[in-house]
């Protein structure tokens, strides 16, 4: 692969180790590593002049279920809260066949590229009409995006006390057995790898304690990382507390889902004691703060789980409970609320960017992602702070106070996925054509 140099950037927020922030700084990347930063460097390759430009390692969202690109906005699900929500969607997701997964995978990892985004993991937990895996993760292929796809399930449906309805859940010696399956065609745990496979079963009330831990166990096994749903809500605690007599982060505890290869999506309920179990045990935690929002659920305390030392990384969710999946907005929502929960000084810009960036590569257990540096992978977001967005600030660096929220440029593994603002490697406009075309067949099936 040829070089690549960035330079003469306005400023450059590495996120190292010593979170040096470089002004008119360059950076040269070659088969797909960083390989020099500094000042007057010189190339025979490509040259992007930045001036003008903020530089920073490439976004890293560590909780998605992109199939939901495909339902955005359904009107009965749009005011419920969790429960109700999913009771709502389950139906229409039980339409969907390995075309729809795999349209809507290519929509929700666009719409994050366009977002600043190298580095995506996907909750994936329900495979109806011969869906699988394998769908979501060509679609990561074809765009170019770093992915985590987990291989999720749910195998408690409403004929056994479950919220599924019976034909989205699987039978648990199946759920266990493709599981190997997809982990030995698709994960690769070599430092730059493009494609890592976790184990997720979908939450606590929609899998048994058997598949939990087997799960766990199948894992270590195979030395791949473990994500699931814990403490989102009050429905959640109360969930919980009913069936198993505990809470949540005790019941994750109970079956081996805490460690440093567990991350667990929301936590908006953690109390003291879950979050020093976590920061113990080295468990990360997927923060959504947008799908948090939408969904009532609350402000989850992220202050107190980083003081504590927690790691902590962003999530956009699923776009039927964000209707959004910008990663950068979302590090702007999650910098307000912690403010809102705890003051003005209760995050700084570059802290949430921190989360957004290093903080995420840390959770998925990525230390060559996440930053800027010699020898880290070249995954890097520019971002024009020439515009409107950035006009009159005098901080080009605190881009979630006065940036823009659509990245100019976007290297992923040293290759172009974003040039000027638009994809490189898919016919979006196109993808979005057959987009709205399965989304209108969705309804018309739907009913009114």
């Amino acid at each position: 692969m040829p070089e690549t140099l960035i330079r003469n950037a306005d400023t450059i927020l590495t996120m190292d180790d010593d979170r040096r922030e470089l002004a008119g700084a360059d950076i040269l990347m070659r088969d797909g590593v960083i390989i020099e930063i500094g000042y007057s460097l010189e190339t025979k390759g490509e040259i992007h002049d930045t001036k003008g430009c903020a530089v920073t390692p490439g976004l890293i969202n560590t909780h998605h279920h992109l199939y939901q690109s495909l339902t955005k906005a359904v009107p009965g699900g749009q005011d419920a809260l969790l429960f109700g929500w999913l009771q709502t969607l389950y139906p229409i997701w039980s339409r969907f066949g390995p075309e729809e997964m795999f349209v809507s995978a290519q929509i929700g990892l666009a719409e994050l590229a366009l977002s600043g985004c190298t580095l995506s993991s996907d909750h994936l937990y329900l495979y109806p009409n011969g869906s699988r895996l394998d769908d979501t993760i060509a679609a990561a292929q074809k765009i170019g995006l770093r992915f985590h796809p987990t291989r999720g399930a749910m195998s408690i449906g409403e004929s056994d006390g479950g919220l599924p309805p019976d034909s989205l859940v699987e039978r648990e010696d199946a759920i266990l057995e493709d599981s190997i399956r997809v982990i030995d065609a698709f994960h690769d745990p070599s430092e730059g790898s493009m494609v890592r496979v976790g184990l997720a079963p979908c939450s606590p009330f929609s899998v048994s304690r058997d598949l939990m831990r087997d799960a766990a166990l199948l894992a270590r096994d195979k030395k791949v990382m473990l994500h699931t749903h814990l403490a989102e809500n009050e429905e959640d605690i109360a969930y919980s507390e009913h069936k198993f007599g505990c809470r949540p982060g005790q019941y994750a505890e109970d079956l081996g889902w805490t460690g440093s290869d567990v991350w667990h999506a929301h936590c908006v309920k953690l109390d003291g004691k879950e979050i020093d179990l976590f920061a113990r045990s080295g468990t990360g935690v997927a923060h959504c703060p947008c799908s948090n929002c939408r969904l009532g659920s609350g402000i989850a305390p992220v202050r107190q789980m980083r003081d504590a030392g927690v790691k902590v990384g962003l999530g956009v969710d699923g776009s039927a409970s964000n209707d959004n999946g910008n990663l950068i907005a979302e590090a702007r929502q999650s910098m307000l609320l912690q403010r809102v929960a705890s003051g003005a000084d209760a995050m700084s810009a570059r802290e949430a960017l921190e989360i957004a960036t290093r903080g995420g590569a840390d959770v998925l257990n990525r230390p060559d992602c996440g930053r800027l540096a010699v020898g880290k992978r070249a995954d890097i977001a520019i971002w024009d702070v020439s515009g409107i967005e950035s006009a009159g600030s005098w901080d080009p660096a605190a881009l979630l106070l006065a940036g823009p929220t659509k990245v100019k440029h976007l290297f992923i593994e040293g290759r172009q996925v974003v040039r000027d603002g638009h994809i490189t490697t898919i016919d979006l406009p196109r993808v979005i054509e057959r987009q709205n075309q399965l989304a209108l067949n969705l309804q018309e099936r739907s009913g009114p």
